[in-house]
């Protein structure tokens, strides 16, 4: 029926159109413009890849020219790559600001080893970029080595920068970080990779060139960006003709900047606009005069449908928040600059980030931790933001924020800590964005630290937070992802008591085709596995481990070590341990939460320390999965006996309860070391 109704109007316009005979094609934007405003489109990447970059979605002349194809992209198995000399590379990120881009060797990353034999040296010779240096190393790999062969017997190289690594049926790569002398004639293929120096200071001992590989190194483009940040500020998309630079804008390209853009156009497509706009008033006038009556009679029906509702309606509700909106975004007229990212998260400049703290403001600090302090700051978008200001830049601290920001960015999970941004490695200081949780830490909670600890937590708020924080700890080993830093001190609480775990910056990729990885312990004293220090290997039941300490601390209010205990007791840990095996378990349960007066509660706490004790043990192949901690936490939840019970059925659960938590007796530290060489595969990492 309404399109019945409509039918004479579009008859009317289109009969005018055909008569004037108009090309109203000339209101269309120009194919190139609409072509280069893509940003290259490759799986979940966000990293901007527009002008110099051209491929897949993106035309040729979108690219920077001369030598095209040193700047195409390509997208393989969702990921964006882009071919230099004949080298193929992975591209990590973007910065826009500063033209540097991030790239690792593709051959050695698919393969995850360096028995690869790539056979070409990374070499920009001939093409529009050139290495970064700062921060870069170069490393020699030698191939195919004679028998009995090493290049220690180098004269100018010392036997301690020398290092194998294994290749299967006896044979071994070589790779050193020293130069070799420029005459020097080796017997074997030689291949040199730059890497970033922060991912070298442990390679003598730990064999981290696979990783330091795979971390990738970053090379400049070395074009004129200042043609293109002209274009662009005029509205324009940078590309190139014939190796020419071309401003591609919406009426067709110009040399320089859509300044000054054919008028004769913008004329032709206002008069156009004037046309329609006047075929489509006519048209409806017309329209209105033959449906009078039912005009009359829908204008009636309108003024009874949009009488002003009262002040508690959702009509009027969305129209304030609409005004709201409009009236921020009219006095926000200064357009945004564009945006660079890394790893698919805004990079902030340092200002950025300083006005939004208000100069790091002593007053706007929300905690301080090992690697630095958190601060609660507002951007210019209106968004709070907790930005944490690491105290150095050393290059331990930038691998720290590197790992922080490259982890974080491909997780998304509702108990995870949301990260917004960060300042480019090169700013003066790292600084991270996360998104402002308001209610502090468990640990604030626990021990009264908090202004908002009211009653110190009931337990099924504290149950809410073991199941919300399992549940994070379980995707992340579900993403081959190892936390290493499990504690209530990193589990933030929102508003409602909702759990976002933090502070990623001593977490670690945990490859899928390994049983462990070796590394120095590192963590927080009383959380730490105590089989990650005796046997110095890191698995996700290391988690599990910090993650029981987590448990305890719920469910007893007590700090993981406390000096003021007594000394078999300073160490949570154990204390909890021997309070559950001598069935004294009343004795460390939080008398505020009613262990002994009601038996919901003593059944439910019963079972979180009955799991608790399981995730302690000292062999890691006792304790649970994180999956089967979920598991038993949400049985633990929605247990349904929540009412009284008889006072012999209650005796006799707490019998079996003493008689299950005795079951599993702690194993000696001897069978701990023997266990620490078992398992085949293994990956050296720091």
């Amino acid at each position: 029926m309404k399109q019945l109704l409509l039918e004479p109007c579009f008859i009317f316009i289109l009969l005018v159109i055909s008569v004037t005979n108009t090309p109203t094609c000339l209101c269309v934007d120009d194919a190139s413009y609409t072509n280069c405003s893509n940003a290259f489109s490759c799986g979940n990447n966000n990293f901007n890849l527009k002008y110099p970059f051209w491929g897949e979605n993106r035309g040729n002349y979108c690219g920077g020219g001369p030598n095209l194809e040193s700047e195409k992209l390509t997208c393989e198995a969702q990921v964006p790559k882009i071919t230099i000399n004949l080298i193929k590379y992975r591209v990590l990120g973007w910065e826009n600001t500063s033209q540097i881009l991030k790239v690792a060797r593709d051959d050695y990353w698919d393969n995850n080893n360096i028995c690869v034999n790539g056979d070409r040296n990374s070499t920009f010779d001939n093409t529009p970029f050139q290495y970064d240096y700062d921060g870069l190393l170069n490393v020699t790999l030698f191939y195919d080595c004679p028998a009995g062969f090493s290049p220690s017997t180098i004269p100018s190289l010392p036997p301690s920068t020398v290092f194998s690594f294994p290749c299967g049926g006896g044979s071994f790569v070589y790779y050193t970080a020293q130069a070799l002398p420029s005459s020097y004639e080796a017997p074997c293929k030689i291949v040199v990779i730059p890497i970033f120096q922060t991912n070298n200071y442990s390679l003598e001992n730990s064999e981290r060139i696979i990783e330091a590989l795979q971390g990738g190194f970053e090379i400049e483009w070395t074009g004129n960006y200042e043609k293109c940040e002209k274009c662009t500020g005029s509205g324009g998309e940078c590309g190139s003709v014939d190796g020419n630079f071309q401003c591609f804008c919406k009426d067709g390209p110009h040399s320089a900047s859509c300044k000054g853009s054919s008028k004769v156009g913008v004329a032709i497509g206002a008069s156009i606009g004037a046309v329609v706009a006047l075929v489509v008033i006519l048209g409806c006038v017309y329209f209105v005069m033959q449906r009078r009556r039912k005009t009359a009679y829908n204008k009636q029906r309108s003024m009874e449908l949009f009488i002003a509702p009262s002040s508690g309606d959702t009509f009027a509700s969305t129209t304030n928040t609409s005004q709201s909106l409009s009236s921020y975004q009219s006095s926000n007229t200064d357009p945004m600059p564009p945006r660079s990212y890394y790893f698919g998260v805004q990079v902030f400049t340092y200002e950025e980030l300083e006005e939004a703290t208000k100069n790091f403001d002593s007053s706007r600090e929300l905690g301080e931790g090992g690697f630095g302090t958190v601060y609660k700051g507002q951007l210019k978008d209106g968004r709070v933001v907790a930005v944490k200001r690491h105290y150095e830049s050393n290059s331990r601290r930038i691998e720290q924020f590197m790992n922080e920001v490259q982890i974080l960015a491909r997780l998304r999970h509702k108990s995870l800590v949301t990260l917004f941004g960060c300042t480019s490695r090169h700013s003066r200081e790292l600084l991270l964005v996360y998104e402002f949780i308001p209610n502090g830490t468990v640990a604030d909670h626990l021990q009264g630290r908090s202004s908002n600890s009211t009653n110190l937590l009931p337990w099924p708020v504290r149950l809410n937070i073991a199941v919300e924080t399992a549940e994070a700890l379980a995707y992340l080993h579900a993403n081959d992802v190892i936390h290493r830093d499990v504690k209530t001190n990193n589990i933030l609480l929102d508003d409602n008591f909702r759990v976002k775990v933090a502070d990623f910056g001593l977490s670690r990729d945990f490859p899928n085709h390994v049983t462990h990885v070796s590394t120095a312990p590192q963590g927080t004293p009383g959380y730490v596995d105590p089989e990650y220090y005796q046997c110095y290997q890191l698995t996700d039941k290391s988690d599990v481990y910090s993650f029981g300490v987590v448990l305890v601390e719920l469910i007893s209010s007590l700090q993981a070590v406390d000096i003021n205990r007594n000394r078999s007791d300073v160490n949570l840990a154990n204390m909890a341990i021997n309070k559950i095996q001598n069935q004294e378990l009343h004795e460390l349960v939080d008398p505020y939460l009613g262990f002994e007066r009601d038996y919901a509660i003593r059944r439910m706490t019963t079972g979180v320390a009955e799991l608790a004790f399981r995730c302690l043990q000292q062999e890691r192949e006792i304790r649970p999965s994180m999956n089967e901690v979920v598991e038993i936490l949400r049985g633990i939840k929605s247990d349904d006996g929540l009412g009284a019970r008889e006072e012999t059925e209650v005796l006799e659960v707490r019998i079996d309860e003493a008689r299950l938590l005795k079951k599993v007796s702690p194993v000696s530290p001897d069978s701990v070391v023997d266990k620490c060489f078992s398992g085949s595969s293994v990956s050296n990492s720091s």
